[in-house]
């Protein structure tokens, strides 16, 4: 068997999603130290595999209804390149690596992996099945994924890293189900039977409250007395204006059904990637230089 189809099956691309992961080594003030990104970089390369494993699990179920997709029709165990027998082995040895390098890290990484593999099993199983539960797992996910890289680097899991990344997720999962409308038209309902209770206005609600509370809480954590603290400065909220751009194009992409999933969106669309750079720059130069940068500021006054 040859290893493209193999690799293929694995969704490499989507691996972009467990940069969450290294997230708490920048806003836990860790970016100089060396042990902390070797640990982050391990503990998302846990995840991959875990997510991996996920993946594989999810094609072997929806092998048939992908066939309704005209892109997932193509995957490798949907279009029969691999068999189901390969697949669950592949799996397997994916699910083995992550908990293995979970296990060298940290018990409690071991643990959240577990955690992990356990809401994709049950995602798969029945949750995808059930309107909102669906989207709220997808959610949960990305938050375990911020969680682990704050226990992996040993750094205490703020309130905030739970809010701000559980709404954002929201906002992600409910634009996906609209794409996944806009783009497959008329036989959405048999590629993923769920979309038959989201229609576009319910979704189109969705949308805009989880967004609204994304953008609040993001805020929030910027204007708390314990942010300000830590960064010391209160610059971190001045970025907001790049984060609502952010949100709004993802949605505006989205419910025109520009892309096919949020993935491909992020990995394809140029102006929302050069519209993240900026705000990357921008946040990291506010928690790193935020007081020399306010020290500056104060000295023309």
């Amino acid at each position: 068997m040859s290893i493209k189809p193999m690799i293929q099956l694995a969704r490499p691309g989507h691996w972009i999603k467990n940069i969450v992961v290294l997230l708490p080594v920048v806003f836990g003030l860790r970016m100089y130290d060396l042990d902390a990104w070797l640990r982050a970089l391990a503990a998302a390369a846990a995840f991959c595999f875990a997510s991996s494993f996920g993946y594989i699990l999810n094609d072997i179920k929806d092998r048939q209804s992908d066939l309704a997709h005209p892109l997932k029709k193509n995957r490798p165990v949907a279009s029969g390149i691999i068999s189901i027998k390969a697949a669950v082995i592949e799996a397997a040895v994916l699910l083995l690596l992550a908990l293995a390098v979970a296990q060298t890290l940290s018990p409690l990484l071991l643990i959240m992996i577990l955690a992990y593999v356990f809401l994709q099993v049950c995602y798969t199983a029945f949750l995808k099945a059930k309107p909102l539960a669906d989207v709220i797992c997808i959610a949960l996910g990305f938050v375990l994924r911020a969680a682990a890289g704050a226990v992996a680097i040993r750094v205490a899991i703020s309130p905030w890293l739970f809010i701000c990344m559980f709404t954002i997720s929201l906002f992600m999962g409910f634009c996906k189900r609209y794409s996944e409308i806009a783009t497959i038209g008329d036989r959405a309902h048999d590629h993923r039977p769920v979309l038959i209770a989201y229609t576009p206005e319910l979704l189109t609600h969705l949308i805009t409250l989880s967004a609204g509370i994304a953008v609040m809480a993001f805020l929030v954590y910027g204007l708390h007395e314990r942010t300000v603290e830590q960064f010391g400065t209160n610059y971190f909220v001045y970025t907001l204006p790049v984060v609502v751009y952010a949100v709004f194009r993802f949605a505006m992409l989205s419910m025109k059904g520009s892309y096919h999933d949020p993935t491909d969106l992020i990995l394809h669309d140029r102006t929302f990637q050069i519209t993240i750079l900026i705000w990357m720059v921008a946040a990291f130069a506010i928690i790193c230089y935020g007081k020399t940068i306010d020290g500056w500021i104060q000295s023309f006054y």
